[in-house]
């Protein structure tokens, strides 16, 4: 179990555990909205790192206007 990672039968024992906790009706809203928080988890990481990016560019920009 520990390890190895996670295995079939600890799949099954969190799916088992979820739908008790939220049951099968509301098990759709559930993963509409874990898959939301991924989606937006996953777009703040992409523009942090485009953010970065840029600065990087206009410095360098920046250093080559000063050295004319």
């Amino acid at each position: 179990m520990f390890g190895r990672g996670i295995g079939p039968l600890e799949i099954f024992l969190i799916v088992v555990v979820v739908l008790i906790i939220f049951g099968a009706g509301r098990l759709p809203e559930v993963g509409r909205g874990i898959g939301t928080a991924i989606k937006e988890f996953r777009g703040s990481i992409g523009n942090k790192d485009n953010a970065e990016n840029a600065d990087e560019k206009k410095t360098d920009v920046t250093d080559v206007e000063k050295s004319d």
